[in-house]
């Protein structure tokens, strides 16, 4: 890893993977989803498709809505592992709607906990990006909405601890070396102390696959939203601070040298490769990526094959249900032709 990059708290993306702004609100006029009757959600459901598919904003014409009740299992699942929608929210989906822009970097969904979740997804470390998107959609749908608001707490949520701003703003960092060298557990008991919580792949209760962990702010009461991301941004740019210097004494480590480049030569020639496997070489050969070992490969490749690999992703993409055999040899060919032979620096290579 060059010197440059090792310092260049601009550029991130080395760490982190996405962005993701998130608000949570409720209509005023009814009580909240786990109260409504199923006739009652679809009522809901009606009305904030309308306000958005014939709002007045620009991309109102590029949403398109999606009846949770029609999807298959493969659909509803392959939105969760493309972080569209939370898991809770396909556990029961009668009465559920979500609205989803054609390029995926917003959705909103509808009767979860709450009547409406704002989601905006950016690439990379982009807050103030994903903050100003979120908060212009959330604009126009207050002043067709009207959304429940107190002038004390805030907007008014179904679990209080969203109540306040109602904003989540989280990060989906990839951290090799710091849970290789066991420093996950430290960090996090730090975190939690800083109004910050760090959780793994899928949120709550999840685990960190592929060592990516998502770092959100857990105050949303007594605090404005531009206070709520200036410490997330902050908290981020010191953990990725630490994950370079742990990357910096790993690397020269011959077992962690070999390890990455064993997790490449499997993906490069496997047959066959199960989720959690490829999740793990994946996450190998990224740290070898971040630490300057392989040339022609890019973060956007190994991002984008995290999400294809996902068994409900990958059958969505196929167009039809795959046994997990089937599913473990298509993965292990389409992970081989996007994985490219890359060039390997000189400084690098057994012979010198």
């Amino acid at each position: 890893m060059s010197e440059k990059k090792y310092n260049d708290l601009k550029n991130v993306s080395d760490v982190v993977i996405s962005t993701r702004i998130r608000f949570a609100r409720n209509l005023r006029e009814y009580p909240f989803p786990c109260r409504l009757s199923d006739e009652k959600k679809r009522k809901v459901a009606s009305i904030v498709k309308e306000a958005v598919l014939e709002g007045h904003s620009a991309i109102s014409h590029r949403f398109r809505y999606i009846q949770m009740s029609e999807l298959t299992q493969e659909e509803a699942v392959s939105l969760v592992e493309r972080h569209l929608v939370s898991p809770e929210f396909i556990s029961d989906r009668q009465g559920r709607g979500l609205l989803l822009l054609d390029d995926e970097s917003v959705s909103i969904m509808i009767n979860e906990e709450d009547h409406v979740r704002i989601q905006v997804i950016n690439s990379g470390m982009k807050l103030d990006d994903a903050y100003d998107m979120a908060d212009k959609i959330d604009t126009l749908l207050d002043e067709q909405l009207n959304f429940a608001f107190h002038e004390k707490l805030g907007y008014l949520t179904q679990c209080p601890t969203n109540i306040g701003t109602g904003m989540r703003a989280s990060l989906m960092l990839h951290l090799p070396a710091l849970m290789e060298s066991g420093a996950m557990g430290k960090i996090s008991a730090s975190l939690s102390k800083l109004g910050l919580v760090i959780r793994g792949l899928y949120g709550e209760g999840s685990d960190p696959n592929g060592a990516i962990y998502q770092l959100s702010n857990q105050v949303t009461l007594g605090i404005t939203e531009k206070e709520a991301i200036k410490n997330l941004r902050d908290i981020a740019c010191q953990l990725v601070t630490q994950e370079r210097n742990a990357r910096q004494n790993l690397i020269g480590n011959i077992n962690i040298l070999d390890n990455i480049y064993r997790s490449f030569g499997i993906l490069q020639y496997a047959r066959l490769l199960s989720n959690h496997e490829s999740m793990k070489l994946l996450s190998q050969v990224r740290f070898g990526v971040e630490a300057g070992l392989f040339e022609n490969i890019d973060f956007d490749t190994i991002n984008r094959l995290f999400i294809e690999i996902q068994p409900a992703t990958l059958m969505k993409n196929i167009g039809k249900k795959l046994t997990p055999a089937e599913r473990d040899r298509i993965r292990a060919e389409l992970v081989r032709t996007a994985l490219i032979q890359p060039k390997i620096p000189t400084s690098h290579r057994l012979e010198k």
